[in-house]
């Protein structure tokens, strides 16, 4: 062999550095997989927070008044639903369908702003274009038709502002569920499905949750406590932030 000549990788060697590339693959994809989804969880908390900073632009602008979270109009031939993040409207003469921002936003937004970057379902309601967050029903937000509309809150009512949740991750066993309800009934809210309007804890175990005083923060905290009737409905991976009513309370 001449003393300049080249030597090549044999046959092990080769096996021997691709088996080290696989671990190291198999050790850091868990840990990129993570990181991805940090940033993702990251994203949402800002998202929630936009929606906070619509709501306090909402009450200011209507005598401190919270939006509804649905209403329904039927005018024929068109029956349209009012709701907080999206209002749906149909022709029924034509056919016709048209989405626009919803009662949140008084007329304008930037519609993906509610689609959480962690779900990747489906939505529960309608046709909205983009979903995965869910407004306090059971305390903020009013509901119904036409005379029998119960009213929303008003900013003034609520005492514990840094502790009454007001939008959130929502997540039932079907997809994403658009209207938050405390695990127990309430006056403004006696549905009696509360497994309907569990929070989903899919960023890492944890849920985003924007309250009234307009912070954003994930928490781990998770609670099944509700009907017993509905417990054995609650899908894995959600459920409710308090085990009373605590956190979606006025206080």
């Amino acid at each position: 062999m001449k003393p300049d000549a080249k030597r090549a990788f044999t046959l092990i060697e080769l096996l021997v550095v691709i088996a080290i590339i696989a671990m190291l693959t198999a050790v850091l994809m868990p840990a990129l997989a993570r990181a991805k989804e940090q940033g993702r969880a990251v994203m949402c908390v800002s998202n929630l927070r936009q929606l906070m900073v619509a709501a306090t632009v909402y009450t200011t602008n209507n005598d401190g008044f919270f939006p509804l979270a649905y209403m329904y109009k039927f005018d024929h031939p068109l029956v349209i639903l009012y709701a907080w993040d999206f209002t749906s409207s149909k022709d029924w003469d034509t056919g016709a369908e048209k989405i626009t921002p919803g009662l949140l936003w008084q007329g304008d937004t930037i519609a993906k702003v509610h689609q959480c970057p962690s779900f990747k379902g489906d939505h529960n309601w309608i046709d909205d274009p983009y979903t995965g967050y869910n407004y306090n029903i059971s305390y903020i937000g009013g509901h119904g038709t036409g005379v029998s509309v119960v009213p929303s809150a008003r900013e003034s009512e609520v005492k514990g502002p840094g502790d009454c949740a007001v939008f959130g991750d929502g997540g039932i066993a079907s997809g994403a569920n658009k209207f938050m309800r405390s695990p127990w009934p309430t006056k403004k809210d006696d549905f009696h499905a509360r497994y309907a309007g569990t929070q989903s804890y899919r960023h890492l175990g944890k849920t985003n949750v924007a309250y009234c005083d307009g912070s954003a923060s994930p928490t781990r905290l998770l609670f099944t406590e509700t009907d017993p009737a509905g417990i054995d409905l609650i899908a894995p991976g959600t459920g409710f932030l308090s085990a009373n009513n605590s956190a979606y309370d006025l206080k």
